[in-house]
């Protein structure tokens, strides 16, 4: 942006700062409009009980953060490269088409009153080709090499089974086993983030940390403008917990949650930390292996491992209140961000 080009930090805090206040500016309109048109979330009677209170508060406030988001990148993003413009165009298409899919997903929820609304293969069809069109672009347009980086290891090359072609004068490659990849990646995070997004302030706590580590790793590569959007993504989860802490006021809905862990892994795959953000991201990776878990243990056996998945209804059965599920969770997860961090610095010093 004109004016601060010659002061990058300032831009990153600035980011957190403007996407943070346009949150905390538009949610109380948006939470007014959505009480007046009367659409509010729709409670799993399969899920905790004293969940059922909850039945009609406001949803889709991912609407309000990924605007700010958005607004927020619009108005700091630098020009320095096409390369670093298109890295974030890129970021953002997928947070946005995400989002898109996780709008209809609320909405089909709203106008069929009940807590399921887009089918699971639907969603899953929606996710592969926003996952297979940025791994692809990401490839041949900004030059992400197939490779998954390993702190104490080799680096992993997945290029040996590649595909490549021509359409006119452009060259253009499939490394096939990275794509796979980046789609389990991409649709395994944006699937975990909204399986944890099931207490108030849980994942916009946790996706905060998360993304906060990611814009400074984005920082420390010299890439500012994913730095400044995840940058923004923090802000914008700071504001959306002055009104989604318990007793939640609002719910961000699949809108932010699959958008959010989207933004996530295209994160991860432009900073290549494709790897290390599993660790940062390891809340999200621990809610989704105790459905899978919960599920898989129940179809062999008919019983259960945990009181109730995800993980973080079963330590509610156990007796936490919500609060101090979300604080000991995010908790983790700036134990985890710290690690994944260590992890990054000692592999860019390696």
């Amino acid at each position: 942006m004109i004016g601060f080009a010659e002061y990058p930090t300032f831009q990153v805090f600035l980011a957190i700062f403007v996407a943070l206040t346009l949150t905390m500016l538009l949610l109380p309109l948006w939470i007014r409009i959505l009480r007046f048109r009367q659409i509010g979330q729709q409670i799993r009677a399969d899920g905790p009980q004293r969940h059922l209170v909850k039945q009609g508060t406001p949803t889709m406030g991912g609407v309000v953060l990924l605007i700010s988001v958005l607004l927020t990148v619009l108005f700091l993003a630098t020009s320095a490269s096409s390369k670093s413009t298109l890295s974030l165009v890129l970021i953002c298409g997928a947070t946005l088409l995400t989002g898109l899919m996780g709008l209809v997903d609320d909405l089909s929820k709203v106008a069929k009153e009940r807590s399921l609304g887009l089918h699971a293969s639907a969603k899953m069809i929606c996710l592969t080709l926003i996952a297979v069109s940025f791994a692809f672009a990401a490839v041949n347009f900004v030059g992400i090499e197939p490779t998954i980086a390993i702190p104490f290891l080799p680096v992993l090359d997945l290029s040996f089974l590649t595909t490549s072609f021509d359409i006119g004068a452009a060259h253009f490659t499939i490394p096939w086993l990275y794509f796979l990849y980046v789609w389990l990646l991409m649709a395994g995070m944006a699937n975990a983030v909204n399986l944890t997004d099931g207490l108030d302030g849980l994942a916009a706590g946790t996706v905060m940390i998360a993304m906060l580590v990611m814009a400074a790793i984005a920082y420390s590569t010299d890439q500012l403008n994913t730095a400044l959007f995840a940058a923004a993504m923090t802000g914008g989860c700071v504001g959306f917990l002055w009104f989604n802490g318990h007793p939640a006021s609002i719910f961000m809905g699949d809108t932010g949650s699959l958008a959010m862990g989207s933004a996530f892994a295209a994160l991860a795959v432009m900073t290549k930390t494709e790897f290390i953000a599993l660790v940062v991201g390891g809340i999200f990776v621990v809610e989704a292996l105790s459905v899978m878990i919960q599920v898989g243990f129940f179809k062999l056996t008919g019983k259960r491992v945990f009181l109730m998945a995800p993980i973080h209804h079963h330590f509610e059965q156990k007796g936490w209140s919500e609060t101090q599920v979300a604080i000991r969770f995010w908790i983790i997860t700036a134990l985890l961000a710290c690690a994944g961090f260590a992890l990054f610095f000692y592999q860019s010093n390696a």
